[in-house]
């Protein structure tokens, strides 16, 4: 009886250690626990204006002027949720009329597949506002280009900022909010 039993579990044990690698394996791919200690700062100038202009003001021709710097639309303060998360947001309206969304002195944790998102939805603190963003409208200008610094992300043609009133740094892989920012209209 004794042999038997040995029979029986020797190949579920010999398999149990592979089971294990495997599990491991997929747990790193998926969680990818090393980026939380790996930052990667980007630091984007003010985007310039879009319209071409004279270099300085022709008092002989009226209506020219020097290019003007982009026009602040709204703007807001970071708030952190799942990771402490800080930095300022402003919608940017260029002078050819197209928008950019800077974060300046951004600050949070890097993770995967991370993305900056336009949404309709309310900003909550705490808890409460880790996944509410995808719950109704939004539009992703596309992954987090660094977890630090001052960075720029264009606002598609076709989307309507004034339709959004906050903007997220969302975690795709595990739908979770990282921090977010009330949009405040200027």
């Amino acid at each position: 009886m004794g042999r038997l039993r040995r029979a029986l579990v020797r190949p579920w044990a010999a398999g149990l250690p592979a089971v294990a690698v495997a599990g491991a394996g997929f747990g790193l791919y998926w969680f990818q626990p090393w980026t939380l200690w790996q930052d990667e700062t980007v630091q984007e100038a003010l985007p310039a204006p879009s319209a071409p202009a004279p270099a300085a003001p022709d008092p002989d021709t009226p209506g020219s002027s020097a290019p003007a710097s982009p026009a602040i639309v709204a703007r807001g303060e970071l708030i952190s949720h799942e990771h402490a998360t800080s930095g300022t947001v402003k919608l940017l309206r260029l002078g050819d009329g197209s928008h950019v969304v800077r974060l300046a002195r951004l600050d949070t944790s890097n993770g995967p597949d991370l993305r900056v998102w336009l949404t309709d939805a309310p900003v909550k603190e705490g808890r409460a506002g880790w996944h509410v963003f995808d719950d109704g409208r939004y539009v992703s200008l596309g992954k987090l280009k660094g977890n630090k610094g001052s960075q720029n992300y264009t606002v598609p043609e076709d989307v309507d900022p004034a339709s959004f009133r906050s903007l997220t740094i969302w975690c795709d892989r595990f739908d979770v909010s990282f921090g977010a920012a009330e949009l405040t209209p200027t």
